[in-house]
């Protein structure tokens, strides 16, 4: 009868751990394993369930962000990357990851991808 407490102890534990593997930092993880694999589909769907999950957490909207630009670049989205990339910089200045993007944004320049000047505002 004295073992019932430690194992209610064991099983909560057990729940809380196992809650915490579908965080947005596993699904963050995902993504970049899936990036590196060079799946940019999957790093898309882990990103967008990272992003579902972090909602109360926009301090990991940046990085989410970032990987979702690289992604688009990789698939010779760069316009998408671009806007993406702004968003970043506009939203989240002082990120480390924004430093990233205005990076990515200025490789993308040079190589003749985007022109700074061009505004990419939606059209209706």
């Amino acid at each position: 009868m004295t073992s019932r407490p430690l194992i209610y102890a064991l099983l909560t534990a057990t729940a809380l751990l196992s809650g915490c593997a579908a965080g947005p930092h596993s699904y963050i993880d995902r993504a970049y394993q899936a990036y590196d694999a060079g799946s940019c589909e999957q790093a898309q769907r882990a990103l967008a369930k990272a992003e579902h999950r972090s909602r109360s957490r926009s301090h990991l909207q940046p990085e989410i962000s970032l990987l979702r630009g690289l992604c688009l670049e990789r698939q010779a989205l760069y316009l998408d990357a671009a806007q993406t990339y702004r968003f970043m910089i506009r939203h989240y200045p002082h990120s480390e990851y924004s430093y990233r993007a205005g990076a990515r944004l200025e490789t993308l320049r040079q190589l003749g991808y985007v022109d700074p000047e061009q505004s990419l505002e939606p059209q209706n």
